[in-house]
């Protein structure tokens, strides 16, 4: 029986008519820029990842862009990230005037803590570890490592709402977390959206007014800003999806299990993703490693599944990484893992028997009995 497994559904919080009834209610008030609604959703934000601050902004990007500069990282630093990003990471620390510096990964994506010492020079400023696909890196022993050196963390926890280590959330172990709203997140908005954490109230203060061109009061400026706002629309539908973030969650994880259920007798064609202890992996990706990837993305597709590939391409070898000495080679856990690496659906709106269909159709590719 042939099936439609799509690889992103519409919110049904989208399709809330509370939604729309408090949208239209922001045009009444016309206060489309930093209204209420955006300090109401920093509120809950902080609280959920267990921080005191939490500032909207325009994008995940900005996210780390601000926390670059609210650290004066610029021109002449280096700042360690892993390779496996998608490509925001390291463009937001060349925008802040830095070098990407990249380290290999783990086989669990995330940056190799044991590597990142041999990294460090005297001019690293900064460690920006990312959560890649919601499974949180190493935040201890780089929390340890970066005490050592006298550095600071940036959490890129663009792909981790909720995810945790020993039930502390991540984007409150290092200086600044940065999250996105990117439709495509487990908390969404219905554009581009982000916003950063911080436990510290001067980053708070500083990153408050970059965001909103240096401006203390509507007429004053204590040094030339940015423009990148959260809009009130958009926290209104932060807030609605906010919610069912728990269930969100809940409902990825448990979609995931079943995967590993399913597949678990593949090992010989299929690398699941791995599981650590203590941590809670909220699976904004569900990613494996398989072999004949492109043979078996065609056949899922010709069976009415939807698969995405994050990300084939490794940073370091993107065409601006050349002028920084990048070449092939350089990182081959990554590199290995990019040519096969498959995301499969994992959204809340799958079923069991989604699930177990793909599955069947995995194990139909590589001739094992369904």
């Amino acid at each position: 029986m042939s099936m439609q497994v799509k690889y992103l559904e519409l919110p049904e919080e989208f399709k809330d008519e509370s939604l729309w009834t408090s949208l239209k209610e922001q045009f009444d008030t016309c206060q489309f820029i930093m209204g209420p609604e955006v300090k109401k959703f920093e509120s809950a934000f902080a609280e959920l990842c267990q921080t005191p601050y939490a500032l909207g902004l325009n994008s995940g990007t900005d996210a780390i862009f601000f926390a670059l500069k609210a650290l004066y990282v610029g021109s002449g630093d280096e700042v360690i990230t892993a390779p496996n990003s998608f490509v925001a990471t390291a463009g937001a620390i060349v925008a802040a005037g830095a070098k990407p510096v990249f380290v290999d990964v783990g086989d669990d994506y995330n940056i190799d803590v044991d590597l990142i010492e041999g990294a460090i020079n005297k001019k690293t400023k900064a460690i920006l570890p990312v959560h890649l696909t919601g499974n949180p890196a190493d935040m201890f022993e780089i929390m340890r490592i970066a005490k050592k050196h006298n550095l600071f963390v940036i959490e890129d926890a663009a792909q981790a709402v909720m995810a945790s280590i020993n039930n502390r959330r991540v984007g409150s172990f290092g200086d600044v977390g940065c999250f996105s709203l990117h439709p495509l997140k487990n908390l969404n908005v219905c554009g581009d959206g982000g916003i950063l954490t911080t436990k510290s109230p001067g980053l708070f203060e500083k990153i408050k007014l970059l965001r909103n061109h240096g401006l203390k009061n509507r007429d004053e400026i204590e040094f030339f800003g940015y423009n990148s706002r959260l809009d009130t629309l958009q926290a209104v539908v932060a807030n609605h999806v906010m919610k069912n973030l728990p269930s969100i969650t809940e409902k990825r994880i448990k979609n995931a299990a079943v995967y590993d259920s399913e597949l678990k007798g593949l090992s010989d064609f299929v690398t699941l993703p791995p599981r650590k202890k203590n941590v809670t992996q909220v699976f904004h990706t569900y990613v494996i490693q398989v072999k004949k990837r492109e043979a078996l993305t065609k056949h899922l597709n010709e069976n009415g599944v939807e698969t995405k590939i994050h990300y084939p391409i490794p940073i370091h070898l993107q065409k601006p990484c050349k002028a920084l000495g990048y070449r092939k080679g350089d990182f081959p856990v990554c590199e290995k893992q990019s040519e096969r690496i498959l995301s499969l659906p994992v959204h809340q709106y799958l079923t069991p028997e989604h699930i177990c269909y793909v599955a069947d159709l995995i194990k139909k590719f590589y001739g094992i009995k369904a």
